[in-house]
């Protein structure tokens, strides 16, 4: 009988929430050199336990909360992380980043690539991308896109690498755009800025390089999604950002993220990662996971598969020759960036 079961995903959220909390404090005082941290807030879960936890670190008047909506943002997004500043009691600000976007082309951008596959895409249209499933197809994944007219019609595209690479080129532009922002106020403030990925997507590939990938440290890089909720809980996190499904909120149609980058629930994504990662075999992980033993063997060559062609968002800029590390200098004062 196979040893794995989903609840290998279960933690102790108080010995984490201190485990966590003490490394924070450690990495601002002893590291970065910082006063405070920074965090970007999207009404989701994982900035919103990002967020609490930095509070229980370091004291809510040292963290900073900044929203930055846009045009294709979802009509409760605002609405949620500003329920998460109320109950932080946190400092914030809200840039509507969609001015900066227009100013940079990056929506015209959007719709001449999309105009290359829907000839009559433009005002009124909405849209998004979605992935073919991980058991659909023997060979490489495909993508399409999903366009609502203004008259409700709903049209499904295959889209070709042209057109895909520019749509993903452009929306990249809107994380870039908010990262640019988060250091203009972490710098101001003497914070660091906190990155939000948990470790679904740390491990997959599933952040904007130098966009949300960007951060200083990144609290809960080693909690699985799952884990994260698990944290939501304990935390008290509002109940209505805890209820909110998963959701890329990057495209004018509503688009969760499994349809976009994973193909499956999270739960089950969460769980063939850690079995994976534990070298259980496809044929022990198989119930837990609710699948076939083929199942997860796709999975995990899946996971493989986004690891090897995501590998180059993790790099720092390579140099033809290296360069070695100026070393830290022991015993010089830090007086002015103590926390």
């Amino acid at each position: 009988m196979s040893r794995f079961s989903a609840s290998a995903l279960d933690i102790d959220c108080e010995c984490e929430a201190q485990r966590i909390t003490a490394g924070i404090r450690t990495i601002l005082r002893d590291t970065l050199k910082r006063r405070g941290l920074l965090v970007a807030l999207s009404g989701g879960i994982d900035s919103s336990v990002t967020a609490a936890l930095a509070v229980r670190a370091i004291g809510r008047d040292r963290v900073y909360g900044l929203e930055m909506p846009e045009l294709h943002s979802a009509q409760e997004t605002p609405q949620l992380s500003a329920a998460l500043i109320r109950h932080l009691g946190i400092g914030s600000q809200r840039i509507d980043i969609s001015p900066v976007l227009e100013a940079a082309g990056c929506y015209a951008a959007y719709d001449a690539a999309l105009r290359k596959v829907i000839p009559g895409y433009g005002e009124g249209w909405r849209s998004k991308i979605v992935i073919s499933g991980v058991f659909d197809s023997k060979g490489f994944r495909l993508h399409y896109i999903v366009a609502r007219a203004p008259d409700g019609t709903i049209l499904k595209e295959r889209l070709p690498l042209g057109p895909y690479l520019e749509i993903v080129a452009a929306t990249n532009c809107k994380q870039r755009t908010r990262k640019m922002l988060e250091y203009y106020h972490a710098d101001r403030l003497n914070y660091a800025v906190a990155g939000t990925p948990n470790r679904l997507e740390y491990d997959q590939g599933f952040f904007v390089k130098l966009g949300d990938g960007a951060a200083d440290l990144k609290p809960i890089a080693h909690l699985y999604k799952s884990q994260v909720f698990q944290m939501a809980e304990y935390l008290g996190i509002p109940e209505e950002i805890r209820s909110r499904a998963p959701t890329t909120d990057t495209y004018s149609l509503p688009q969760g993220q499994e349809e976009f980058y994973f193909s499956l629930p999270y739960r089950t994504m969460d769980l063939c990662l850690c079995a994976k990662n534990r070298g259980v075999s496809p044929e022990d992980a198989a119930a837990a996971c609710g699948l076939t033993p083929d199942q997860v063997r796709k999975v995990y060559q899946d996971i493989d598969i986004k690891r090897s062609t995501t590998r180059y968002l993790h790099l720092a800029g390579l140099t033809v020759v290296e360069i070695p590390e100026v070393p830290a200098r022991p015993g010089v004062p830090s007086e002015r960036f103590s926390i």
